[in-house]
């Protein structure tokens, strides 16, 4: 997979519009991603102006329904209709979450972690490799923010996470802002696990970044606590995340998400911009190595 340097944001129907009509700060918009769940019907307004969008810059879906973690496979209907969404606007990536929501026939609005154990790890990767097949292409599974740890995992998450590429083929979405507020509730280094996660994945594996903002807040214990609230700009920190990822990786796509307390266009498109300034800045110096090199 060729290194792209190019910045988006999940799109919002509040920002569509302006993003049509060419408003200030669209033309920094490079793609856009919805939730699949939200253009799983059959027509409306939301469908048409995003058939519009669609005809001007690429486009990425991300799923949040699937429950990849899940004790039960994905839902066939569910995956029936997602297959609808994905024939219909032809999207560049197709993303879904190492979490789950649904047991028993019920359903939890949350993205909910599991045990990293070779029992989960063999179901996780049966569940893939079912969505693969019946959508015809490579998932990219994202790595999710926890707040909790389970006492029978026997592999951490990057050791996790590796294992189900390894044995699906699919490919990774790194939500860099995910890996800072997990190692900061877990007491452990963000960027070890970034580099512990490249280091196991055959090069091309990772497909497009996630960056987002969050709150602080303070656990029962007093200890700090990060809530993945997509409600903030991106925090400096994850900023710096960032720039490491990007060493390691070259420019990789990379989208701002705000899920909540909505800025206008411009204020997104202005954290859009930071990220693919930076993607240049690391192909710049890549660029400049073999000259260096030679001379």
């Amino acid at each position: 997979m060729e290194p792209v340097a190019l910045a988006g944001i999940g799109l919002k129907d509040d920002h569509v519009l302006p993003l049509l009509a060419g408003e200030a700060g669209a033309a920094a918009v490079g793609f856009v991603e919805v939730h699949a769940e939200n253009v799983m019907g059959a027509g409306g307004p939301r469908l048409a102006r995003l058939e519009r969008v669609r005809q001007t810059r690429p486009l990425s879906v991300h799923g949040v329904g699937l429950s990849i973690g899940g004790e039960a496979p994905p839902c066939d209907r569910h995956l029936q209709r997602l297959a609808g969404v994905l024939a219909r606007f032809e999207p560049r990536w197709f993303s879904e979450h190492l979490a789950w929501s649904g047991h028993g026939g019920g359903w939890f609005n949350d993205l909910l972690p599991l045990p990293y154990r070779r029992d989960t790890l063999d179901r996780v990767s049966a569940h893939i490799d079912l969505v693969q097949q019946r959508l015809k292409r490579p998932l990219l599974l994202e790595n999710p923010s926890t707040y909790v740890e389970f006492a029978s995992s026997t592999m951490d998450e990057a050791e996790f996470l590796a294992a189900v590429v390894r044995r699906t083929g699919c490919g990774l979405l790194l939500d860099v802002n995910n890996a800072y507020v997990s190692a900061v509730n877990h007491g452990r280094d963000a960027r070890r696990f970034i580099d512990r996660l490249l280091d196991a994945v055959p090069a091309g594996t990772v497909g497009e970044i996630h960056l987002a903002g969050h709150a602080v807040d303070t656990d029962a214990a007093g200890d700090r606590l990060l809530i993945d609230t997509h409600g903030a700009p991106v925090a400096d920190a994850v900023w710096a995340l960032y720039v490491h990822t990007l060493g390691r990786l070259g420019p990789v796509p990379t989208l701002i998400e705000r899920d909540n307390d909505l800025p206008p266009l411009r204020r997104l498109a202005a954290e859009a911009t930071c990220a693919f300034e930076l993607m240049q800045a690391v192909a710049g110096v890549a660029d400049l190595l073999p000259e260096a090199v030679s001379a």
